[in-house]
């Protein structure tokens, strides 16, 4: 079966180097399999797309510019609404209006026997009069009835994942599909067999695996890679200062530079180009390719946490 691995970036800012690091890894991961690499921008959020004035064009240069050359032509989330619609014409009968408010769940899960995490179904027992009376007060959201099933994935790193499928959400409150069904709905499409990105997304693999058994599809395997975080162990972010491929140069650094820290903090040593790396990528792979990596300001270091054992997707 032939790898298709996707990168899928929101245009919400500019990449910066945790997220091409991630990029470069599922790229790396593909080609060393011979597979299809091919890109989607998720840009469903239009108020923050609008602000970011041009984000999805610097993301696309960012990666030509590195050599993460992708198959396909780029799918666009915000031209497949009709796609989204048929999506959910399958799944009706199975979905129920929410109204609660984002505090509302939160006490409602912090409640004694409340289960972190997952929606507590509030609204799933909801009489026909309650719905038209709430209808009045918010528009309501739109839910997938789960009712708590269990879904085991695999992940190249993590193994045999299973967690639990709450009654998430399929359209938000203002009509927007919401990720949990478009990446799912898109990865059906596109033909994904494998999804890499950040460990931050682990936990919400089994829903989405499953929702694509709904759809009637397959879920890909997963590679879920470590997050790079700042000198303060946070998640790193534009405001840890000099953290995009635009910064760097700004600072002196050319895309050689920078190619060379995204590969060195994968274990594959300082390569100067995707290519370089492809060419070192040794079996099995390091640990470190897996791991989470730290911004310094200046460089990109691995961690040194022993990593768990790694698996094939098959």
């Amino acid at each position: 079966m032939t790898v298709v691995d996707r990168y899928a970036p929101s245009p919400t800012s500019d990449l910066h180097v945790g997220n091409l690091r991630t990029a470069l890894a599922g790229w790396l991961l593909t080609r060393a399999a011979e597979g299809s690499w091919r890109l989607r921008i998720e840009d469903l959020d239009a108020a923050r797309v609008r602000a970011a004035d041009g984000a999805a064009v610097r993301q696309l240069a960012d990666l030509r510019a590195l050599g993460l050359a992708w198959d396909e032509e780029v799918v666009t989330q915000s031209q497949r609404h009709d796609a989204y619609r048929d999506a959910l014409a399958v799944l009706a009968g199975r979905t129920y209006e929410c109204f609660c408010t984002r505090r509302e769940i939160a006490q409602a899960v912090s409640a004694p026997h409340g289960d972190p995490g997952t929606y507590p179904g509030t609204c799933a027992r909801l009489s026909t009069r309650e719905r038209e009376q709430r209808r009045r007060v918010r528009p309501a959201a739109l839910r997938i009835r789960a009712e708590g099933v269990g879904f085991t994935v695999t992940d190249r790193f993590h193994g045999q994942v299973t967690g639990p499928v709450d009654d998430f959400v399929l359209v938000r409150g203002d009509g927007v599909p919401a990720y949990n069904l478009a990446v799912v709905v898109d990865d059906l499409f596109q033909g994904v067999t494998q999804v890499t990105r950040g460990a931050d997304l682990l936990g919400s693999a089994p829903r989405q695996a499953w929702l694509a058994t709904q759809l009637g599809g397959t879920p890909p395997c997963y590679a879920h890679i470590g997050l790079v975080t700042n000198d303060d162990g946070a998640r790193l972010a534009k405001r840890d200062g000099a953290v995009t491929r635009t910064d760097l140069h700004g600072l002196g650094w050319s895309d050689a530079d920078l190619m060379a820290e995204l590969t060195d903090s994968l274990g594959l040593g300082r390569q100067e180009t995707a290519a370089g790396a492809l060419a070192v990528m040794p079996e099995p792979l390091p640990r470190q390719f897996f791991a989470p990596a730290t911004w310094t300001g200046e460089r990109l270091s691995p961690t040194t946490a022993v990593a768990p054992g790694r698996r094939r997707c098959r």
